[in-house]
């Protein structure tokens, strides 16, 4: 109890008034300050036009990058294209072939690298 020595009895007042004064500059800050809200149009969320392979593909000519991740795969499933012995890999048919630059097999993962070319480049 060294504190005790060098404080005598006033130690607890001490502590107990610099806790509360920190307690409110902390409400202070955060009540003038409001967070930002995440837009939800950025990222791979933001809907964008696509190349007018994917456009066919996809039925639109604006999609976001997640939302034609999604109708890949859907389709992939509808049509069974998913290799049995590894899940990873794709069997590309003629209409995936369009989007995905005539190649026989495409692993899950190289999907999105392979979307970016039919996404415009932001400025």
């Amino acid at each position: 109890m060294a504190s005790s020595r060098v404080f005598g009895n006033n130690c607890r007042a001490l502590m107990t008034a610099a806790k509360s004064a920190a307690a409110s500059t902390a409400k202070a800050t955060t009540t003038t300050t409001a967070p930002k809200a995440k837009s939800r149009n950025a990222g791979i969320l933001k809907v964008q036009n696509v190349s007018p392979a994917l456009a066919e593909f996809l039925g639109s000519s604006e999609a976001s990058r997640s939302g034609a991740v999604k109708k890949i795969w859907e389709y992939v499933k509808s049509h069974n294209l998913q290799d049995p012995a590894n899940k990873r890999e794709i069997y590309c048919d003629d209409k995936l072939k369009t989007i995905f630059d005539g190649k026989e097999k495409v692993d899950f993962p190289g999907i999105a690298k392979l979307l970016s070319n039919h996404f415009p480049k932001a400025a």
